[in-house]
């Protein structure tokens, strides 16, 4: 019974990702570029930054200096952050892409990747000020 339900589940997982928006090339290498950030960024975290009983700096301003802290796991919320961006993207990307609106799909996986990067940018400054 079980084995019937996982062939079912099976069937029609591959029957979703071999649809015309998981072919196009731009897709393809812009989702597994932001997947590959997004887990950069999560074993980064997951090895600089230790459980700890005092607070961390969260943010750090120029101006200002250290003006938000916090407790150690609130720094997972930047990958998991980006992680609903990209689900969210690749979503609304793949009803425009069925749409035939092609270009608004392959802008908000750009920009997907852009926020990825700029979440690697915002986790390596954090492990630095803290490390």
């Amino acid at each position: 019974m079980f084995k019937i339900e996982l062939e079912k589940n099976k069937l029609s997982l591959v029957k979703f990702f071999s649809q015309e928006y998981f072919h196009s090339g731009l897709i393809q290498w812009v989702l597994i570029g932001s997947l590959i950030v997004n887990v950069a960024n999560w074993a980064c975290i997951a090895f600089f930054i230790r459980p700890v009983d005092f607070p961390i700096i969260l943010h750090y301003n120029v101006y200002f200096g250290v003006d938000v802290i916090g407790d150690w796991w609130q720094v997972y919320l930047m990958p998991l952050i980006g992680l609903l961006i990209l689900l969210v993207n690749a979503i609304l990307g793949y009803l425009f892409y069925q749409q035939k609106e092609r270009i608004v799909a392959h802008l908000l996986m750009l920009a997907s990747f852009v926020a990825q990067v700029g979440i690697s940018i915002a986790v390596a400054s954090l492990l630095l000020i803290n490390y």
